[in-house]
């Protein structure tokens, strides 16, 4: 019996394809980008993803780009002050 799990496998090649092997980033965090014209990349804990406030961003992000984001990584739609003031009050 097989059991297929195509989203699972979708993920781990979104995943694969926004990692580039000069990019370090530590264990337990995730890189974005942000920025409405040009984007800047920001290293952030993954424990953001689940703050109601940055899921609003998420949602943003889904609305503009959907599941294929331009910069190869997650790419958030919002000015960088905004980035940094919601990411200061998370921490």
């Amino acid at each position: 019996m097989v059991i297929r799990m195509p989203r699972i496998i979708n993920a781990k090649t979104i995943l694969r394809r926004s990692t580039t092997p000069g990019a370090n980033v530590p264990k337990g965090y995730v890189a974005v980008y942000v920025g409405q014209q040009e984007k800047k990349r920001f290293v952030i804990p993954i424990s953001f993803l689940n703050q109601p406030s940055f899921q609003d961003l998420l949602s943003q992000a889904e609305e503009e780009f959907g599941f294929n984001h331009p910069m190869g990584g997650l790419t958030i739609p919002c000015s960088e002050d905004v980035f940094n003031d919601l990411t200061s009050r998370l921490t």
